[in-house]
């Protein structure tokens, strides 16, 4: 499935010129050849926490370094840093370059709110933790979060908690629903076995998300035993900020793989997104809104009476689909 133009802008391509106190005595830059390659784990304070190599064992505090300005920075970026890299006690290195992003999760407090936040960078795809019951699923979220992913380059996928606290057609009913999406769905209990969702992280960097009450932490923990630890080292990057209110990346032990762990949310907002974007991320769609008249948001009747993708053949399902997701962020979903 095609997904859009989704880096035509980000947060970088916003430039502030600096006041005279802080403009650089040179215009020549240094290349930072010898730069070691890390990924960002997590942030806090100013201070990033990077994985030099990918490698959790080798854990590094950095800073950004002067020349980058106000780059924006967060979890899952590919960064290349200078200075102490050994990681030992009170050392400081530099972050002086940062890689394109493969993909952006991004959200917006709510539809009104004119700032997106960059929730995680690179992650190759989205665990929407969704439990089947206490609470009951809401679609409506789990709409808005495939947005996020289309628009951002990210797979989804619907992880399913909670399977023993619900009927046991109610897993079938709730992927049933995204079929036509062809969103794959990992179905787990509170202590059942987790071989299937280790399997699809395995050798990836996945990012979860949901509500909370969802069972998002305790999947986490179950995932990563030492989650908990790893989240009170970080603290200290902070000098002591609880970080339970940022994203972090944990290594999944026995694979290359990275989860990582989302604040809960009681929203998700998609301001930054248009309607455009969406349909630009469906392969049939894309080219046939070309012809849509200005500002259709491709609803169909009878917000839209004109839109032209009623006219695309054989895809009556697949529309019926985007259109829910079209809905959604429009604020029209549950």
């Amino acid at each position: 499935m095609a997904r859009g133009d989704w880096r035509r802008f980000d947060e970088s391509d916003v430039r502030v010129r600096p006041g005279k106190s802080s403009r650089p005595r040179s215009k020549r830059r240094p290349t930072h050849a010898d730069a070691t390659p890390a990924m960002v784990t997590s942030v806090d304070r100013g201070r990033w926490r990077c994985a030099v190599g990918g490698d959790p064992e080798r854990a590094v505090t950095a800073m950004r370094a002067r020349e980058l300005g106000r780059t924006p920075i967060v979890v899952g970026d590919r960064v290349h840093l200078v200075g102490d890299v050994s990681g030992a006690p009170d050392t400081l290195a530099r972050i002086v370059r940062v890689e394109d992003r493969t993909s952006v999760l991004r959200r917006t407090a709510d539809d009104t709110d004119p700032y997106e936040r960059v929730v995680v960078a690179n992650a190759d795809q989205l665990l929407i933790v969704t439990a089947l019951a206490d609470p009951p699923p809401r679609t409506g979220f789990i709409d808005r979060c495939l947005v996020a992913c289309y628009t951002g380059g990210l797979e989804p996928v619907l992880c399913l908690t909670k399977a023993d606290l619900a009927d046991p057609a109610d897993p079938e009913a709730l992927v049933a629903e995204y079929a036509d999406l062809e969103v794959p769905a990992v179905v787990t209990r509170h202590d059942g076995e987790l071989d299937a969702l280790v399997e699809r992280l395995s050798g990836r960097v996945s990012a979860l998300v949901g509500h909370s009450g969802v069972g998002k932490s305790t999947l986490v923990n179950r995932l990563v035993p030492d989650a908990e630890l790893a989240t009170g080292e970080v603290s200290a990057v902070g000098k002591g900020r609880h970080t339970s209110v940022s994203a972090i990346a944990l290594p999944l032990p026995g694979s290359d793989g990275w989860v990582v762990d989302t604040p809960g949310v009681r929203s998700f907002g998609l301001a930054h997104v248009t309607p455009d974007d969406i349909v630009g991320a469906f392969a049939g769609f894309a080219e046939a809104a070309e012809e849509c008249p200005p500002g259709c948001g491709h609803l169909g009747a009878p917000e839209d009476p004109d839109c032209v993708l009623d006219d695309v053949p054989s895809a009556a399902a697949r529309l019926t689909s985007l259109r829910r997701l079209l809905a959604s962020r429009a604020g029209l979903g549950d």
